[in-house]
Order: structure tokens, then C-alpha cells, then sequence
């Protein structure tokens, strides 16, 4: 993608609505729910993990405590149980088959399940904060359900502003403002880099700069890493029979970033739990809460080989979901075609499976590693001064890759278009 994309007015304009509705988006996560004590909502916030995770991706609504507090979870978690759904509840995988239609409906399904987390996750953070000393003040019945309904209505806005974006501007909306919110903590992060590059850390400075740039360009390749396994199709013409040659891509990394969200929000609940423990009056569960926090940190061995381990797991469980040797095996028999040097049918499907498990298993492992790098980096040379972890990088570089794809697709689209006028 080049400069060029602006001399083309449709793409222009939606380039340039984008950018509007990122400024909207900034500009709701510094709309403060009043009654609020902001200094110890950060102060809270810097000495706990999740929330301070929490805080990165809502675009630092947490830290203000804005209207956007919840930033998209809730609907992120309806999304991932609503996939999950569709491969257990036949209906729903039905649904899923019926193209625009079917896709509509089961974002329908998807903004109602929201709704429900919605509410039980903005009363959690309610609940939480309420139990520090300093943070909410003890409010009324009345009172508890605005600020309640508040974190509500900022969800269901970005939902809003998301819908938008995704019909008017440049890419998927829902993405484009988690990415949003991610970098929006680079400014800072950069800031703390240049105060460590003094004379003394100047070495490891230059380290972890390049480490960064290494691990950027792992994390494209790992994106658009594709094993392609030959196929040939058999067709009947007039002189004789003949054989088209085509693949079937197996992309390395299947599922994206779901793995690492799903051992995220797992490995954090220990963390989230202890802190919650720690506020209570009973010596046993205070002596645990403590156990957790500080075995569940960021710093911790615990938490890192655990994160590593999990990431692994779900990538081969969520793999599972996505793709169907049997099935694929099935459709490519139906058309004609075989692998060459193996038998149609079964042998198909469990030579695909075996080809899925290989790369699946590097692709986890990938992941894993990439999700724990900001340990290893602070470990080997005590640098701690970017915010951007793994989970982020991830994210970042797969939106980036997916909007300059839909806006090359735009370009070329245009140009078939003043071809055919």
C-alpha cells in the first residue's frame, strides 16, 4: 500500500473516517464517570496485572474510569462462546452456513449474549474497586446502577462506533479499535525507553530495540506463514482427460491470537482472585490471596511457564474447532480431487491431520514464546520499559497486515472498475 490510496476518493473517504472515529474513540475514554477518586484508581491499577491488561486494551478507560471502562470484552467473550457454540449446538452451525443472512443472525445473538457479561462484568469491577479503600465511595441503590449502566452504555457505543467503522471506513471496526486502544500506550512506553537510554544501559537499549524489530518481523512471517499441500483434480475434455494442479493452504498460525487470550484471561484469574482475597478479614484467605499475587504476577516463573503451556493447549484446541480433516478430506473427493500419493478418503484426512498437527504444534509453540517474551527480555537484560507485550504485538500486526490487505483489495477493485467504464 502507497500513497496513491488517497488520489482515490472512496478510499480517501474512508481513510479519513477512520481517523474520525479513532478521535471519537479517544475522546470517550477520557469522558470520567463522576465520584471517582482517579488517583487511586491508578495507583490500584499499577500494582495489579489483570487490571493493568484490562486497562491497556480498553485504551486507558480503566485508568480514567471513563464511560468506555469495559472497553469491547464483553462482546469479545460473547464472540469466542458464541463460536464455541456453533461447533456443539447443530442449529447455530446451520446458521453459520447460510451466508449473509446467516452471519447476521448470529451477530444478533452475539450483541444479546453482550448484554448479560456485560452487566455481571461491570458489577465485578464495581464490587472490586468498591472494597478499596478510596476508590468508590458507598453509594445508593440509584447511584450503583447509573455507574453500572454507564460502563454499559460505553460498551454498547464502541459496539456502536465499531458496526460504523466496519461499513464506512477502513477495515474491521471491532479490531481497529482494540488496536486503538493498544497503541495508545506506545507514546509512554517510547517516552520510557528514552529516559533508560543513558550511557551505562545503552547497550541493552540497542539490544532490545533490535530484539523488538527481530520479533516483529517473526511475528509477519508466523501471519502469513502458509504450508500449501498439493492437490490435483481430474476433468473430462473432448481430446482426452486431463489433470488440474491446484493446493490447499494450511496456514501456520490457524486461529490468530485466540490462544493467547483464552491462556490470558485463564492465567490471570489467580491474580484477580488473590487480590479479591487479600481485602478480606480472614487470616486463611488473606495468606492465600497473598500466595497468588505474587505467584501470578508478570515477573513470576509460575505465571510465565503456565502462560507458555496453556497457549500451547488452546492452540491445538481452538485449531481443532476451526478446521476438519474429515470434512476437508470429504469436499475434495466430492470435486474430484486427490493428494498425490495418497488415497482419497480416509488416508486424506489423516495425512491433513498430521500435516495440521506439525505446524500447529510450531505455531503454539511461536505463540507461546511471543507471549512470554517481555519476561525473557526483563530476565536477560533488565529491560522493562514497553507496555507492548505479546498478546499486543500479536494483535497490532494482525490488524496492520488485515487493513493494508482490505485496502489494496479497494485499490484493485477501483482499477477493474475504470477498466471496464
Amino acid at each position: 500500500m502507497n500513497l496513491s490510496v488517497f488520489k482515490i476518493p472512496d478510499i480517501r473517504n474512508k481513510i479519513l473516517f477512520t481517523l474520525f472515529i479513532v478521535l471519537v474513540f479517544r475522546v470517550l475514554t477520557h469522558v470520567t464517570i463522576p465520584g471517582v477518586n482517579l488517583e487511586a484508581v491508578r495507583a490500584f491499577i499499577s500494582n495489579n496485572q489483570f487490571l493493568g491488561l484490562f486497562d491497556l486494551f480498553s485504551g486507558g478507560g480503566l485508568k480514567n474510569f471513563s464511560i468506555v471502562i469495559l472497553g469491547l470484552a464483553p462482546y469479545i467473550n460473547a464472540s469466542i462462546i458464541i463460536q464455541l457454540l456453533t461447533t456443539i449446538v447443530p442449529s447455530l452451525e446451520e446458521l453459520q452456513k447460510e451466508g449473509e443472512y446467516g452471519r447476521e443472525k448470529i451477530n444478533q445473538y452475539t450483541k444479546l449474549l453482550t448484554l448479560p457479561i456485560g452487566i455481571l462484568q461491570s458489577f465485578g469491577f464495581y464490587a472490586l474497586l468498591k472494597n478499596q479503600v478510596g476508590i468508590i465511595p458507598e453509594l445508593n441503590t440509584i447511584d450503583m446502577l447509573v455507574v453500572i449502566m454507564s460502563m454499559m452504555a460505553g460498551t454498547f457505543i464502541l459496539m456502536w462506533v465499531g458496526d460504523l467503522l466496519t461499513e464506512k471506513g477502513l477495515g474491521n471496526g471491532i479490531s481497529l479499535l482494540i488496536f486503538v486502544g493498544i497503541i495508545s500506550a506506545l507514546p509512554e512506553s517510547i517516552y520510557r525507553f528514552y529516559e533508560l537510554l543513558r550511557p551505562e544501559s545503552f547497550l541493552n537499549a540497542l539490544i532490545f530495540g533490535l530484539a523488538l524489530l527481530g520479533v516483529t518481523a517473526l511475528v509477519v512471517y508466523l501471519n502469513e506463514a502458509v504450508k500449501n499441500i498439493p492437490v490435483e483434480y481430474g476433468r473430462r475434455v473432448a481430446s482426452g482427460g486431463s489433470v488440474v494442479n491446484s493446493s490447499l493452504p494450511l496456514k501456520v498460525n490457524q486461529v490468530g491470537v485466540i490462544p493467547v487470550i483464552f491462556a490470558s484471561s485463564v492465567v490471570l484469574v489467580p491474580s484477580f482472585l488473590g487480590s479479591y482475597l487479600v481485602t478480606q478479614n480472614f487470616t486463611f484467605s488473606t495468606e492465600i490471596g497473598n500466595f497468588l499475587v505474587s505467584n501470578f504476577q508478570a515477573n513470576s516463573y509460575l505465571y510465565n511457564v503456565l502462560m507458555f503451556i496453556l497457549v500451547v493447549v488452546f492452540s491445538y484446541f481452538y485449531t481443532s474447532l476451526q478446521f476438519n480433516p474429515d470434512k476437508i478430506s470429504t469436499d475434495v473427493k466430492k470435486r474430484g480431487g486427490f493428494i498425490p500419493g495418497i488415497r482419497p478418503g480416509k488416508n486424506t484426512s489423516d495425512y491433513l491431520r498430521v500435516i495440521l498437527n506439525r505446524i500447529t504444534l510450531g505455531g503454539g509453540v511461536f505463540l507461546g514464546f511471543i507471549s512470554i517474551l517481555p519476561f525473557i527480555i526483563h530476565k536477560t537484560i533488565g529491560f522493562d520499559a514497553f507496555s507492548l507485550g505479546g498478546t499486543s504485538l500479536l494483535i497490532v500486526v494482525s490488524v496492520v497486515l488485515e487493513t493494508i490487505r482490505k485496502a489494496e483489495s479497494l485499490m484493485v477493485a477501483k482499477k477493474y472498475d475504470s477498466f471496464l467504464d
